[in-house]
Order: C-alpha cells, then structure tokens, then sequence
C-alpha cells in the first residue's frame, strides 16, 4: 500500500488550508466550503505552526505543534494541528510523526467523511510497515466497514492474514481484490496473480492453488507460469503416475520444460513406461534447445538405450493392431494407443482410443485424457475438447489445464 498519498494529505488539509495565514478575505473565501470553529489561542497558535511549515523552518516546526497542541481544544483545531503534523512529518520524511499525525486526524471527529477513507488506508499502511498488525487491522476493518469493496483495502487485509499465517482468508480477500479490479476493467499485474497462487501454495490449499494456477497462466500464458502452475499442481495433488506422466507431457507442449531436470524426469519416467520413440524426441527436442549436453549422464545412455529400442518396438505394431482389433475388450487398443502416442503418430492413437472407448473394459478417465492429448497435438480443437470434456475424476483438474493449453492456440 502507498503511504501519505497525496489525496490524503489534501483531503487533511482541507479544513484549515492556507486561510490560516492570509488576509480575512482569502481566508473566508477558502473557508466557504466548511467554516472553522476556532478560538483566539486556537488561532493564533495554529498560524505560528503553519507559518513555520510553510517556510520549511524544520527547526521552528518542531516546537511550533507542543504549543497548538496545548491550545487545541476543539475538533476543528485538533484537526488542523494534526494536518499540519502531517505536512511538517512528509517534510522531515518522519513517518512516526505522520503516523501520529494520521491517528489525530482521525481521533478528531472532525474528518470530513470523503477523507476517512484515505486516512484510515495510510493509517493501516503506517502500521502495518511498523509491525503493528493490530492497529493495521483495527483500521482495514473500519475501511472495510464503510466500503466493502475496497479493493486496496481488502489486497493489504489479505497481507495481514497472511503474516498471521491465516491463509484461507488471505487468499479469499485477495482473490476478491483481483476481482472487484477486475469488474471495473482494469489491468491485473501478473505479481498479484503470482502473489495469489504463492498464499494459496503457502497454506497448501489445494482447490485455491489450482484456481490461482489457472487464472495466472490465464492473463500470463508464458512458459516460465505453466512450469510454475503446473509443478505446484503435482506437488499438491500428488496424481496417480499415468497423471502426473501426463501433465509433464503438458508441460512439454506448453515449452515450459526448463534446464536439465525436467528434461531428466520425463525422460526417464517415458523410458521406465516403454516409450523410446518419445524419449528420443524429447531429448532431440532439449539438445536443439540447448538445455542440456547430449554427451552428459544420463542423457546420453537414455538416447543410446532409445535408439536401441526402437526398431525392435516398431516391428511388434502390426502384431500388436491385429491383436488389439480382435481383442474383447479396449484394454490392448488403449495401449497400442499410448504406444503410437509416443512415436508422435496421433493418428492411429486417436483411432485406438476411440477402439478402447468403444470396446469398453478400460480406464475411461483415463482413456479420454489420452485421446483428447493425441487429438489437441494433432490440430483438431474442437474434437480434443470434447475428449477432455469427458474427463472426469481425479484426472479432471488436469483435463481443464490442458482445455485451457488448448484454447491459447491458434
């Protein structure tokens, strides 16, 4: 939260102005919109104050407020010496004393209403910079009390939750913040959605962080948001292993696969599940990008063993399809399917896919993810939407990732 914004420092000023220290007919023309109620002490007092703020006499300023202070015993006069703290606190950038001068302003009663508002978020801004939760809720709840959707408001109350480690509601005020700002059309950073998706993680909020995950790579569909939104996904949903071999396989056609690691890891899970041709793609794909030495363990021993593979592989396929079409059930389909995958081939996948579906006796969850996979990679949109669509289960977050992937195509 910005601190002493300039409204509030205008609105503070507002009732006694410069019609302290001017002749009596200036001052009753910048007095018309609200007439003082000052007494001779009063008065005099405050003009010797604002005299020395305005010449920018730091030194007379700092002894000027005990004596306006002493003779301020009305709201208006309370008023004006604490707006003139204000001022003479932004001076000397002496936040304790604009802290202090924020809570007279607003002890005063004499506030005018258009100004609490900005007065109660510095005072909460003040505090919560200070470490003074307490003060800095008492004054968010006071501005959340007279306007409840105060989006600043509500952003720096889910802040505080937060330091209090009460993450549900930080997360839940903060995503309201994101969207009342929103609804009035305007721009969201990509740090609040990154902030959001950070609290939801903290608090190992699983619903939240996918949420939070979605509307991020949603605004900020980059690869650096995909790797981020989709590895908290894994490690807080922790999916069964065929999904969690899946959304890596997502994050490979999002780009978001970043240095050797990831590389290694999906790899190394395709090479365990018996797809070489897929591996030797990968790696040729990470090689081309640079993101990992072809010669350095263990990339090269996965690129020798997949070579090795697959000319044996492809000649078990013709076998593999008569056995599969006969076949009772859509089980073998299914894994001729994830076999043809692998080689990059969508289009026998996809055919038996829709063998298994059709067939019956398999993971349907399971079947329609894989289908809906080979159906996006291949071009065909509409067709990979209705696929995932049908996803239902466990793997559903993952479908609705890849239906967002897919949407962000042209």
């Amino acid at each position: 939260m910005k601190l002493i914004s300039h409204a509030a420092l205008g609105a503070a000023l507002v009732l006694c102005g410069a019609s302290l220290v001017t002749t009596p007919a200036v001052a009753q023309k910048k007095s018309a919109q609200r007439s003082l109620s000052l007494s001779k002490p009063e008065r005099e007092t405050l003009v010797a104050l604002q005299t020395a703020v305005q010449k920018k006499d730091v030194a007379a300023a700092t002894t000027a407020p005990a004596a306006a202070q002493a003779a301020a015993k009305g709201a208006d006069a309370k008023y004006s010496v604490a707006a003139l703290q204000l001022q003479l606190g932004g001076l000397m950038s002496n936040k304790q004393m604009q802290s202090e001068a924020i809570d007279a302003l607003i002890a005063s009663g004499a506030a005018p209403a258009d100004a609490l508002p900005e007065l109660l978020k510095n005072q909460a801004g003040l505090a919560f910079e200070a470490n003074n939760f307490a003060k800095a809720e008492n004054a968010l709840n006071q501005l959340t009390q007279i306007n409840p959707n105060d989006p600043e408001a509500l952003a720096t109350l889910a802040e505080l939750r937060a330091r209090q480690k009460r993450f549900p509601e930080a997360v839940t005020m903060l995503d309201r913040s994101i969207g009342i700002r929103k609804a009035a059309g305007q721009t969201i950073p990509e740090n609040w959605y990154k902030r959001l998706l950070a609290l939801a993680y903290q608090g190992k909020l699983v619903p939240q962080s996918i949420k939070a995950s979605r509307d991020l790579i949603t605004a900020y569909p980059n690869p650096t948001n995909w790797r981020d939104s989709l590895l908290i996904y894994l490690d807080l949903a922790q999916p069964d292993r065929t999904t969690t071999l899946d959304t890596r396989r997502l994050m490979r056609a999002a780009k978001a696969l970043a240095g050797e690691r990831d590389y290694a890891e999906l790899a190394n899970t395709l090479n365990r599940s018996g797809y070489p041709g897929e591996v030797k793609a990968l790696l040729d794909e990470g090689v081309a990008a640079k993101m990992f030495e072809p010669t350095k363990a263990p990339f090269a021993q996965l690129r020798t063993a997949a070579n090795s593979k697959i000319a044996e592989d492809k000649s078990t396929l013709p076998g593999l399809e008569k056995k599969a079409t006969a076949a009772a059930t859509g089980t073998a389909a299914l894994d001729l399917g994830d076999v043809y995958y692998g080689y990059g081939d969508f289009a026998k996948a996809i055919s038996f896919y829709r063998t298994a579906l059709q067939k019956g006796g398999v993971d349907t969850s399971l079947a329609n993810m894989r289908l809906g996979m080979a159906l996006a990679l291949s071009g065909q949109k509409a067709e990979a939407q209705a696929a995932f669509r049908n996803v239902t289960g466990a793997r559903a977050e993952l479908a609705n990732f890849w239906l967002l992937w897919l949407s962000q195509r042209a």
